[in-house]
């Protein structure tokens, strides 16, 4: 009878060895990072922050994505390095947005996610919220957009 437990044990290890195994980077979709994303609007803002305790910009899309098996670096300049440049025109649900809002001139310094009809949500200091992209100040910020 032990013989044919362990005979057992061994085929089943046996053949999982020969399972394909799913990635966690096979569990990403868009409408899930969007879906996730949404479950945090009113999380307070906090510099740094990488938690539904409180996110900054790139924390929040950083979590957000993690979250789905999609494992990005927690700056925005480092996202923007990440992707496929893609036009404003062509923007899709899930495709992460790119701004300058820092007085001190070019580069990134704010990421948010595209959600589709010209919005995106975001960590701001009002905390996470959903924008329209083409307000005057999201509009006057814009650097470029990327799709993973």
């Amino acid at each position: 009878m032990k013989r044919i437990a362990s005979f057992i044990v061994l085929m089943i290890l046996g053949i999982t060895l020969f399972l394909p195994v799913q990635s966690a980077s096979a569990a990403y979709s868009a409408k899930n990072v969007i879906k996730e994303a949404k479950k945090h609007i009113g999380t307070p803002y906090k510099w740094g922050g990488v938690t539904p305790r409180g996110f900054d910009c790139s924390g929040f899309v950083y979590y957000s994505f993690k979250k789905n098996g999609k494992y990005l670096p927690h700056s925005s300049s480092g996202m923007y390095q990440k992707g496929k440049k893609i036009s404003k025109s062509n923007l899709k649900p899930g495709d992460l947005v790119f701004f300058n809002t820092s007085s001190k001139g070019k580069g990134i310094s704010h990421v948010a996610i595209y959600i589709g009809k010209n919005q995106v949500i975001h960590s701001v200091s009002r905390g996470v919220k959903v924008d329209n992209l083409n307000s005057y100040y999201w509009k006057s910020k814009y650097v470029g957009a990327k799709r993973l």
